[in-house]
């Protein structure tokens, strides 16, 4: 364990020194957390009981969504590890007494935490100083708060879970590009990163909520508003704790499979 905590640490400081790209990602996470409250307001002028959740609730969810943006994102993801088993330089790696998809794991779960450590700060001490309902609202409870804490690292658990899946599967395709933007665009759509879950039709939520993308990001960011039941806060941490499991087994079995399989060839 103490090698692979070595290469969080050394991924966590390498990630905290791209200052000036942090504070750029901060700029544009205000106008777009900005730009989409606008959006959603503009609906809710219209017939507010319509919606499932108050405008004040969308609000928080957008900018809670904004401060961890960086959790939750499929695409980023590390080039070094693709660009490594396109051009077979993975073979370095595969030579040394090491788990690569640990590794690999560890490396991805410090990337985030560092980026988002950078980012964060300004949008959570910011965003709820805007007058109501424009802002973060406090959170539903102490109880919820902690569930959100809970549910918000089992929810980047999944993702970089998820994102393994990338990696592994790269060894696999002549190109890793088309897995990048097909999983990107899947996880977009189904995370409820364009739009929350709740929105969606009644059916369609339901179906979409016991797929691995819930557990990503809507769990933790409902939590917090209080939109969601006891029983349906239960149902979702079991349902994020099977999918974690689930992926990292699977994920795991592909990247053992893959390293017996693999043919590397140069001069």
């Amino acid at each position: 364990m103490k090698k692979y905590l070595s290469f969080f640490q050394l991924e966590f400081t390498m990630g905290l020194q791209y200052r000036i790209a942090a504070l750029a990602g901060v700029i544009t996470q205000f106008f777009w957390g900005f730009m989409e409250i606008m959006i959603f307001y503009a609906f809710y002028q219209g017939e507010p009981s319509a919606f499932p959740m108050s405008f004040s609730a969308t609000a928080t969810y957008i900018w809670l969504q904004q401060a961890f943006f960086h959790f939750f994102i499929v695409w980023n993801i590390d080039n070094e590890i693709l660009d490594s088993i396109v051009t077979g330089n993975i073979a370095y790696q595969l030579c040394r007494p090491i788990n690569i998809y640990n590794m690999w794991f560890f490396k991805a779960i410090a990337s985030r935490v560092s980026r988002t450590l950078l980012r964060c700060f300004p949008i959570l001490v910011t965003a709820p100083l805007l007058p109501s309902p424009y802002g973060i609202s406090a959170p539903a409870s102490c109880f919820h708060f902690l569930l959100f804490l809970l549910t918000l690292l089992l929810g980047l658990l999944v993702t970089v879970s998820f994102c393994m899946l990338i990696y592994v599967m790269a060894f696999f395709t002549i190109s890793p590009q088309g897995l990048r933007i097909l999983f990107s665009s899947i996880t977009e759509f189904f995370t409820g990163a364009m739009i929350p879950l709740p929105f969606f039709p009644e059916k369609m939520q339901k179906i979409m909520e016991l797929l691995p993308f819930a557990a990503m990001q809507n769990v933790a960011l409902r939590i917090y508003s209080g939109s969601m039941t006891s029983y349906e806060m239960q149902k979702a941490i079991i349902l994020q704790i099977f999918w974690l499991f689930m992926l990292i087994m699977i994920g795991k079995l592909l990247c053992r499979f893959a390293e017996k399989k693999i043919t590397i060839q140069g001069s």
